[in-house]
Formats: structure tokens, C-alpha cells, sequence
């Protein structure tokens, strides 16, 4: 394991130790977790977007024109009640 300093705002500081306190852990434990947590989001957005373009890649639906017309846009828009 590696260590890393951190520079903090003391009053954020004598927060985060309090809360830390509270919880009954430490500040060093409650970085490690959500740097822990942080990377593994990323880690599982980096896989559900490359999904995302696998699935794209293979599907056979096939989108229109990506230009917007003003008439096809008042031949589908409904009436207010």
C-alpha cells in the first residue's frame, strides 16, 4: 500500500475527524474508502460504456435522418386537450 499526503482545510479537517470518531474509524480509513469506491465507479462506467458501443456496434436497428424538420415535427405533434 502506498501512502499520500493530503492537503486539507483545517475546519474540514477537525470535521472529517469528528465524524470519523462518531462512525469509530479513522480519517486514513474513510479516504482509503472512498478512493476505493471512487475507482471502482469509474472502473464499472469505463465497462458499462464500452458495452454500450459493443451493443451498438452489433445491433441491426438502424436510425434515420439526424436532421430535425419543422413540417415532420407538426405532421406528429398532437393537439392540447
Amino acid at each position: 500500500m502506498k501512502n499520500i499526503t493530503l492537503s486539507v482545510d483545517e475546519k474540514v479537517l477537525a470535521a472529517v475527524r469528528r465524524v470519523a470518531v462518531e462512525q469509530g474509524t479513522t480519517v486514513n480509513a474513510m479516504v482509503r474508502e472512498h478512493l476505493t469506491r471512487l475507482a471502482e465507479h469509474a472502473d464499472r462506467a469505463a465497462l458499462a460504456r464500452k458495452r454500450i458501443r459493443e451493443l451498438s456496434e452489433a445491433s441491426q436497428a438502424r436510425i434515420g435522418s439526424s436532421e430535425w424538420h419543422r413540417d415532420a415535427y407538426r405532421k406528429y405533434k398532437r393537439p392540447i386537450s
